[in-house]
């Protein structure tokens, strides 16, 4: 496939990922391994890339969300172990134990089924106990008895045992608090048994950084490394900075005389006469569908979008910034000359989180290298 060529895109700066993980690496304990989360293309940011620079990095495992996620870095030679999380479905087990993929296994009879694909081989199993997010995993009032079951079906390792986090980036930690002891009271059955795990883990991100009492072996953390915090409110880190900016090329520049309107629904009126640019990228890119709201850098300076943008295109008044010209860069998200767009301001104007936004720039946008 020719490189785009397109005056819109994604870029994604490795160097500062690369740092970004050398500061995690300084903070965390030793012997703490890292489980890097690349689920959704590494949150819009490219599986296989930032998965090489994880592992490059030091990180002990990868994991993901579905099965096209793990094979996808199994056929980009990735040959790091792949945990992926949630529910699989039966025909998706063979697969996994074809490609080598560690998966959680919460009920004793899909153990057995798992067991029996692989006979003359251990099968690495994970099982999550759901402490308080009601999503997946085995209700922690429930758990002993399956762990002990799986334990001892021949053919699998009981290799990690795992729990998640409903609320760890708040500043109240009181449901989180009691989600670890709900972990820690299962875990302390599992050692009465004389159960043996080689992997205990619980923290996302916001439990790795506000948590420690709850970091165990191994945290599964996904967007700080990208430079990206879960909240307003959780501990930071110096150095960390964002590694995603998106960026464009003004396609058009053209005058309004006071009275003309802009966009689609008429949803912008010159109240006098203005100077507008047009930048070829809009909501089919994932920019959030807004009218007259939301900014771009241009010349370091701020420029407010006006009238409705669509699909394709937005336009943003000028007026302000004279010297602007055709085919000069614009930033969407990031830095230009000492100004910045964060992902959390441009998650505001969607009523979303920074997640939602990372993930959602579409695929027609390229991604660029630096």
């Amino acid at each position: 496939m020719p490189k785009s060529t397109r005056p819109a895109w994604v870029e994604i700066d490795l160097k500062q990922l690369r740092r970004n993980f050398a500061i995690i690496n300084q903070d965390k304990g030793e012997n703490l391994g890292i489980i890097s989360v690349v689920k959704d293309q590494a949150y819009g940011h490219g599986a296989v890339q930032i998965t090489r620079m994880a592992l490059e990095s030091g990180a002990k495992y990868l994991a993901v969300a579905t099965l096209d996620e793990a094979i996808e870095l199994r056929e980009n030679e990735i040959a790091a172990p792949i945990f992926i999380f949630g529910e699989r479905t039966e025909e998706e087990l063979k697969l996994c134990v074809e490609y080598n993929f560690t998966i959680c296994v919460n009920d004793s009879a899909q153990a057995q089924r798992l067991a029996a694909l692989g006979p003359g081989k251990k099968i690495p199993v994970h099982i999550e106990i759901d402490t308080g997010l009601s999503r997946h995993g085995v209700r922690w009032t429930e758990a002993l008895k399956v762990i002990e079951a799986i334990a001892n079906i021949e053919h699998l390792e009981l290799e990690g045992v795992m729990s998640h986090f409903a609320m760890s980036d708040e500043l109240d930690k009181t449901f989180a608090l009691q989600q670890l002891e709900r972990f820690e009271k299962v875990l302390s059955q599992i050692k009465q048994l004389g159960i043996k795990v080689k992997y205990l883990h619980m923290c996302n991100t916001g439990g790795y950084l506000d948590l420690p009492q709850a970091h165990f072996d191994l945290v599964r953390i996904g967007i700080l490394p990208l430079g990206v915090y879960p909240s307003q409110v959780c501990r930071r880190i110096d150095g960390l900075k964002p590694v995603m900016s998106v960026k464009a090329r003004i396609a058009v520049i053209r005058g309004l005389e006071r009275g003309d309107y802009v966009g689609y629904g008429l949803r912008y009126r010159a109240a006098s006469d203005r100077k507008v640019a047009v930048i070829p990228l809009g909501y089919g890119d994932g920019y959030p569908r807004v009218r007259n709201q939301g900014e771009v850098l241009i010349h370091g300076k701020r420029a407010p979008i006006i009238g409705g943008n669509a699909m394709d295109a937005m336009m943003v008044d000028i007026t302000e910034i004279p010297e602007t010209k055709s085919w000069e860069e614009v930033v969407l998200m990031g830095k230009q000359n000492g100004e910045e767009i964060d992902v959390h301001e441009i998650a505001k104007l969607k009523g979303t989180v920074s997640y939602d936004i990372l993930s959602g720039w579409r695929a027609r946008l390229p991604r660029v290298y630096l």
